[in-house]
């Protein structure tokens, strides 16, 4: 230890911060399909020129390992796909998952979740996917949660009319958050489901991909829930 006293790191600070998170480096170098974050606002109004071609833009927020975005853009190969994450090594893994995939429509970007208005013009999205966000339990942390008012109405003035807004989660909390907060808003419910499971998605079967998250659930016997919405 004496021998590195008086050390001075003159790297940039990102690269300081990699030899913690290797991952901070790595998905800055992993190119196509990850959008780094300070590149992300720049799309704003052209996120066609990150698949370099014109078709409705689908978001998920929180994509985890990638399993559903790539799932869901090889289900809909028509359609391009976004995914949003703050870790960088969800990003990297979300990357992998979409190269495994052999998809070219979908993109995952790192962006904070609080700040979509610096990425989306109003009505330029034709879909938006929540799967499992943070339920933040207690009272006194409800002003974290995603699920709620100041989400709700972004996603009011993002959404094109007749997009929708589908919900999965393993808490209530997020259902009964969701249900309050596009109360009043150009939206109206389509489904609700408190067992997935058992009793289906509000959507169609074939139009959804079950995420690992979920297949931990179903083998726990536990309930997922889901509400699907749609701009009016």
């Amino acid at each position: 230890m004496s021998g590195n006293r008086g050390f001075v790191d003159k790297r940039p600070d990102e690269y300081r911060r990699a030899d913690i998170n290797p991952y901070l480096k790595l998905h800055r170098e992993f190119g196509p399909p990850v959008i780094v974050g300070e590149h992300a606002p720049g799309f704003k109004g052209r996120w066609h020129e990150a698949y370099g071609r014109e078709a409705p833009l689908h978001l998920e927020i929180g994509s985890g390992n990638g399993f559903y975005l790539a799932g869901m853009a090889a289900l809909h190969p028509e359609w391009n796909w976004l995914g949003l994450e703050i870790r960088f090594k969800r990003v990297v893994l979300c990357a992998k998952k979409i190269k495994a995939a052999g998809v070219d429509n979908a993109r995952i970007g790192r962006y904070d979740a609080w700040h979509l208005s610096d990425l989306f013009e109003p009505g330029s999205l034709a879909g938006l996917y929540t799967n499992h966000p943070d339920p933040w339990p207690k009272d006194r942390h409800e002003k974290n949660r995603l699920i709620g008012p100041f989400f709700a109405r972004w996603a009011a003035e993002a959404l094109a009319p007749g997009a929708r807004w589908r919900l999965k989660t393993d808490h209530l909390i997020n259902v009964n958050g969701m249900l309050a907060a596009v109360e009043g808003l150009p939206f109206r419910v389509l489904g609700r489901s408190d067992d997935v499971q058992n009793d289906g998605t509000p959507w169609a079967e074939e139009d959804d991909v079950v995420t690992n998250y979920q297949r931990k659930f179903y083998v726990k016997n536990e309930p997922i829930y889901a509400v699907e919405v749609e701009r009016i």
